[in-house]
């Protein structure tokens, strides 16, 4: 073997090893030449409406919302479910929409930021994100709103987090709490202290 070969056979070998996890992933899911995608249908409640999906099963949440049921509200940020901004409330519990599989919600409720209010009728958490001005470009209030009004219900039903004192005592809804509890949804444009007087606010007036 030549020395050019050798240098381009380690070429090679470096850039398949610097490729991303998700670049990984997607180059796994991608269909074999020659198969069909394996189709399956998803019954779930989204927003209250029951909705009945032929989906490709490696659809994700986010995307049957999105591009099946165009509830566009919920947003595609990084896709790698770091940065929140997919963020909804499935069985009650808030989930990176992007890292579900839609056949794994079949039979669940969905609430996404359109299940929460409207133009007309805001949330009472929209009002206060409005009041607070708790954002800037709006691209990440979406999984804001929905992650915040999800924490709320986690504090009130004694879940404790890593900030918490005492993991046997019933969580308090403080400053660390909240900036704990929303760590994994980024703003990139640094609204953070004004969203944590929103939802301290909403936390005053269900108390």
């Amino acid at each position: 073997m030549s020395r050019r070969e050798v240098l381009l056979s380690g070429g090679a070998t470096v850039v398949a090893g610097a490729m991303p996890a998700s670049a990984a992933l997607a180059q796994a899911a991608a269909p074999e030449p020659g198969r069909a995608p394996v189709l399956a249908e998803v019954a779930l409640t989204v927003n209250g409406t029951a909705h009945t999906l032929r989906l490709d099963t490696r659809t994700t949440l986010l995307d049957a919302l999105r591009e099946h049921l165009k509830l566009t509200g919920s947003k595609k940020g990084c896709d790698h479910g770091q940065c929140g901004a997919c963020t909804v409330i499935a069985g009650g519990r808030r989930i990176n929409a992007c890292l579900s599989l839609a056949v794994m919600h079949a039979g669940d409720e969905i609430t996404t930021i359109e299940g929460l209010g409207t133009p007309q009728d805001l949330h009472p958490m929209q009002r206060a994100f409005v009041r607070h001005d708790g954002y800037q470009c709006g691209y990440c209030t979406p999984g804001q709103v929905c992650s915040a009004v999800a924490v709320l219900e986690e504090i009130e039903a004694g879940i404790p987090s890593h900030v918490s004192d005492d993991l046997d005592a019933r969580p308090r809804v403080t400053a660390d709490e909240i900036r704990e509890r929303m760590s994994g949804n980024l703003c990139r444009c640094g609204a953070y202290s004004n969203i944590v007087d929103a939802i301290t606010e909403v936390a005053g007036r269900r108390a």
